[in-house]
């Protein structure tokens, strides 16, 4: 079973580390470059980003990054509709050399489980546009369902996270 741990990007070598990981040809259609990323958690703080690298777990190696909305407060929420949460798995991507491996299965658990140890941490959401090369088959899965709601464009999906699991 693949197991990781999500470590805070913190110093300078993290964030180098982290912006060395690539996306596999064709996911650049649903998944912004490294870069990108850090500038979406600077330009929308409201929405409370915390960003982790993510490392196979016996072996250390940085196999990843995630980025989750961390309990953003129901004002923000109430202020922009295409801000999703309190919990929203914001950006998963896990380097193209370490792809179906289960190291993206892995880094939805360890969320899941971070979720859970949060005030009203029983729902994490994601959003993702159809299509072909779309992850939204993987996070449908996982078990996330559709909610019917489209945020910025996309398809808004819901987990529910049994507390006691």
């Amino acid at each position: 079973m693949t197991r990781v741990t999500l470590r805070d990007i913190v110093t300078d070598a993290d964030r180098k580390a982290v912006l060395a990981l690539r996306r596999k040809p064709g996911q650049e259609r649903y998944l912004g470059s490294m870069a990108s990323h850090f500038e979406d958690a600077a330009e929308y703080a409201q929405a409370c980003p915390r960003m982790w690298s993510v490392h196979d777990a016996e072996e250390g190696t940085l196999v990843g990054f995630a980025m989750i909305s961390d309990n953003i407060p129901q004002a923000v929420l109430d202020a922009d509709e295409n801000i999703v949460g309190p919990y929203f798995l914001w950006r998963l991507l896990i380097d193209a050399a370490f792809q179906g491996r289960g190291y993206g299965r892995a880094t939805i658990d360890a969320v899941a489980e971070y979720v859970r140890t949060r005030p009203g941490g029983d729902v994490l959401y994601t959003s993702c546009e159809p299509g072909d090369g779309s992850p939204q088959p993987f996070y449908l899965r996982y078990g996330f369902t559709k909610t019917g709601r489209v945020a910025d464009g996309e398809d808004v999906l819901r987990l529910d996270l049994d507390p006691a699991s």
